[in-house]
């Protein structure tokens, strides 16, 4: 069972305020919105994930979309938003890079 996009994110911002990372949230589609996750790590810097599926593993993994100076990712994520309006952008801001998406439950 595939749980619902609104769902997903609401578990990943309560996970994220125990780890005391802030985050941002510009709201998509509730039931199947794709999901991107940014992470400014306060230096200028920025990185942005997004999750496919990998055909090796058969399962979904979250994979590097954009990562450099923060003005060129939140360029690309402006695009990918103008294009997918279904779209979440889940922005962070955390000095050591954390995203906690390795973590049990959140790794694909």
């Amino acid at each position: 069972m595939r749980l619902t996009s609104d769902f997903w994110v609401a578990a990943y911002l309560a996970r994220l305020r125990l780890a005391n990372i802030p985050a941002y949230v510009a709201r998509g589609d509730a039931t199947a919105g794709a999901v991107v996750v940014k992470v400014a790590t306060l230096d200028g810097q920025a990185r942005a994930f997004r999750r496919q599926f990998d055909l090796a593993s058969d399962s979904r993994v979250w994979v590097v979309l954009a990562e450099g100076p923060e003005a060129e990712v939140d360029a690309l994520l402006a695009r990918e938003r103008a294009r997918d309006r279904d779209l979440w952008i889940i922005e962070l801001e955390d000095r050591q890079g954390r995203t906690l998406l390795e973590e049990d439950g959140l790794r694909g």
